[in-house]
């Protein structure tokens, strides 16, 4: 688990991953690809950075990338965070208090998997508590979520236990 934290804990990666995902949730759940170019022109930054960090992201497979031509398309891959969902989750879902958070409706598209589209974003934060009520429904949400999750992987132990195990006895594999 420390390595995905090591990559995350760059912030040019971070910036790297959050254009692959503004690209995704802009696309209306298409691919949601960018060229290293396009990355270049966005960050503002040089392209043998870029193609560095971009490195380190394909080796932690938090990106997919797709030749065509002489150019590399990068999309978001987001099955490595589930690693470090598991991991927060608990933290979130606690009750903590919490001052008014202004990326609370970005927070729960994060969590729930989808974009919130930006008028409706824009609207949800300009309200006093818009802030507070995102972040309160995202930690609701990733706590049921974590919760379905550990009941599943749960049942799915259990039931390994109780039938497929005996079965194997039965059948002598």
């Amino acid at each position: 688990m420390a390595d995905i934290f090591d990559v995350l804990a760059d912030a040019t990666r971070r910036d790297l991953l959050q254009a692959l995902l503004d690209k995704f949730v802009a696309s209306d759940g298409d691919v949601g690809e960018l060229s290293v170019g396009e990355m270049v022109e966005l960050l503002a930054i040089s392209q043998p950075t870029v193609s560095k960090h971009l490195k380190v992201l394909r080796d932690s497979h938090l990106v997919r990338v797709r030749e065509g031509g002489q150019h590399r398309y990068y999309s978001l891959d987001p099955a490595p965070l589930e690693a470090v969902e598991d991991w927060l989750v608990p933290f979130l879902a606690s009750h903590f208090e919490s001052e008014a958070n202004d990326g609370g409706i970005a927070v729960f598209a994060a969590w729930s998997g989808s974009g919130v589209p930006g008028p409706m974003r824009r609207v949800a934060q300009s309200l006093p508590s818009g802030g507070v009520a995102g972040a309160s429904i995202g930690r609701a949400a990733a706590g049921a979520s974590h919760q379905a999750r550990s009941v599943i992987e749960g049942a799915t132990a259990g039931m390994q236990q109780r039938v497929l195990e005996p079965l194997r006895k039965v059948l002598g594999r």
